[in-house]
This record gives C-alpha cells, structure tokens and sequence, in this order.
C-alpha cells in the first residue's frame, strides 16, 4: 500500500517530491508548445507511484496520460484520473472492451489488434478511439512499413461502420539520445511522416502524431508534432548520452531513506558481506543500513556512497538482500559519529549518491535504477 504520510516514521521510506514532477512537466510544456504534453505513467511511474505522480503531471501542465498495459490505465481510471489516458501494448487477453468503456485510447499495432478493438466497441455498443503505432525503426511493436497499409485500410474499414475513430498515429524513436547517431533518427521521422501521409490517403485524419520521448522532446524539434510523451524526463532524470547538458531545468522527484540498524567496530582483517570482497584494512567503524536488493538496490553496485547527516560514507562488500554495510570511520573511537536511529540517505536528489551515480555504480541506467525499487519501502509524497 501507498503511503501518503507527509513526515516520518518510517524505518524505510521513498519520498516522491510532487513539486518537482509538476515544475519538470511545466518545463517541458513550455520547452515544446505548441505541442502537447503527455506524461508517461507506466511501471508505476517509473516507481514514483502511478496515481500520485499522475495526478501531479496533470496539475504542472501534462494533457495526456501514458502507459504500457490496459491494466495500469483501469488503474488510473479507478483512482479517477479522468485525462486522456493512451494504452499501447497488448495480448490477446487485454480488456479491450473494459478499456473502451471507460474511455481509454488503444495504441493499435497491428491488423489483428484492430480488429479486436473494432468488434469489442461493435459487440458493446460503443466507441473506440485509436492511435495506430508505425514501426519505424524500433523493432518492438507497431506495424512494419510494408504492413502499415493493410492497417489503416482496417482502421478506415471500421470508422465507416462507426465503430472507430482514428485518432491518432504514433511510433518510438530508438536512438534520440545519441547525437551521433541523429541520422537514424531523421530516417525515422521521415518514415513517420510517410506512414501519416499514407494514412490521409486513404481517409484517416489523425489530428494527434506523436513520436518523440523525453530524449527528442529536448534534442529534436523536428519530431514535437502535435504532442510528445514524456517518461524519464517527467522525473527530473535525463536520458542524454554522456552527461549531456539539458537545455531545461528538470529537478530530480526520488530519493530513498532508511534508519541506522547499528553500529559496531570491526577488527583489522574482517570480511564484510557475502565472498568477503572487502576486507577491513584496520579497525573500522561500521553500520548496518536495513536495506538491500529486495527494496530494488542493485547488488552489483560498485564504489557507491550513503550520506548521514551531510556526511558521506562507503557502502563496504556486496549490498545484501535485506541490508548494507556502511564504513563511518578509520577510528572506532571517533566521537560524534552515527548512532543507531539517525537518518541515513541512499539515494539523494542532488549530491554524490543520486539516481545516476547508482546506475554508474551499477553499469546501469536511471531508468532502471528508479523503475525496479520495490512496494516496500514505504512511499511517502511531499507536496509543499
């Protein structure tokens, strides 16, 4: 369960800081308008929390709503978050009808998916809207160039009847972060501008194109059509290549917290954690934070810090599942150091142990650090 507790208490904690999701999307709004923005919602909001990160999205500024499954948008549509919500990636066991019913755009990538969505809206006695997606260089979902007349024909076939309106055409950019590669990313673009052109022809008028993530909407203009969608980018994280500069400013909404379990003092020649990696090259001072890899931490991080206090101290030996060994000094009898109960800060928002050193740390990515911390430690949102 979702904690909503504004203060503390808690002995391990994940403080999702609403302002800066509602600053981030007020900076992307005005970065690509005229364009729209839709805020991507999916996995949790990127571990944010789906509903609360959802609801501070539409509050900074965000149109549209965006997530993976018809499930997580249910979701949303249950907690009463009425924007415009786009699902696009299916099974044949999605709810199509249930999604139709309480108003959800399919993303639709295939013949078959439109004709699923056709004869649900037909067989309840409602209508769907859709956005056909493209593959335009990707390779994950979203018709294939040499498929894509096939359906918008479909598509066309079903809005005659009624049955569908072809709301909008989309796709994904595989490479927008890297500037190296900014070829591919144009070859993209223009395939999408054929595959809306193709879509006119036959009838369509999709007044919705979208195909740029957090990655254009900050490097590439030329892609913002009518919205761009937003994921990383939403939680102050940067999906730029090489610490690239981003041209807005975006403020970091996570950080993790957990209390001090103990301290002790280690002997000389101690292993610390599973296969011993670290070795205590004197008497060492040490604390045993209550978190691990089962609230999401990566255990192959490497070189990482925690602070207490302002203070910052290394994580020693392997990260287990349940808790971490910290180093506070090289002299056990310093005075003033950590005691059980202070405060300790895993993941900062700003400083040396932050989202992006945790993926450096990790040879990961931000995206992943922040999407795979699990329910339990408790969420607790701030909203000045």
């Amino acid at each position: 369960m979702l904690d909503s507790d504004a203060g503390g208490g808690h002995e391990r904690s994940i403080r999702v800081h609403l302002d800066a999701i509602r600053h981030n999307i007020g900076e992307f709004s005005k970065w690509v308008a005229p364009a729209n923005v839709m805020a991507v919602v999916k996995a949790g909001a990127y571990g944010h929390g789906a509903v609360p990160a959802a609801r501070a999205a539409l509050e900074g500024g965000a149109s549209w709503l965006g997530v993976a499954h018809v499930s997580e948008a249910l979701s949303l549509r249950e907690a009463s978050v009425n924007a415009p919500l786009l699902a696009w990636l299916h099974t044949p066991r999605s709810d199509f009808t249930s999604a139709i019913a309480h108003g959800i755009r399919l993303g639709i990538s295939s013949v078959s998916e439109m004709h699923r969505a056709g004869r649900a809206a037909e067989s309840a006695g409602l209508h769907a809207t859709v956005h056909l997606k493209v593959d335009t260089g990707l390779g994950r979902n979203g018709a294939t160039p040499d498929d894509w007349r096939d359906l918008v024909d479909c598509a066309m076939k079903y809005e005659q009847r009624g049955a569908v309106t072809t709301e909008g055409v989309f796709s994904h950019l595989s490479v927008a972060e890297n500037a190296t590669r900014d070829a591919e990313t144009t070859r993209q673009i223009r395939l999408f501008d054929a595959a809306v052109a193709a879509a006119r022809r036959v009838g369509l008028n999709p007044h919705t194109k979208h195909i740029a993530n957090t990655a254009a909407a900050l490097r590439r203009p030329d892609s913002h059509y009518d919205m761009v969608r937003i994921g990383i980018g939403t939680y102050g994280l940067s999906p730029l290549r090489h610490n690239e500069p981003v041209p807005i400013k975006l403020r970091r909404a996570l950080s993790m917290h957990a209390t001090l379990a103990a301290v002790k003092q280690l002997p000389a020649d101690h292993g610390v954690s599973y296969g011993a990696r670290h070795i205590t090259s004197r008497p060492t001072l040490v604390g045993l934070v209550p978190v691990g890899y089962g609230d999401g931490l990566p255990r192959s991080a490497d070189g990482i810090a925690v602070t207490i206090h302002g203070v910052t101290h290394p994580v020693l030996g392997v990260i287990s599942m349940d808790q971490m060994v910290i180093g506070l000094s090289n002299d056990a009898g310093l005075s003033g150091a950590p005691m059980p109960g202070d405060e300790v800060t895993i993941i900062a928002l700003d400083g040396e142990n932050t989202v992006d050193q945790w993926a450096t740390a990790s040879s990961s990515s931000n995206y992943e650090i922040v999407t795979k911390l699990t329910r339990r430690p408790a969420r607790v949102y701030r909203s000045p």
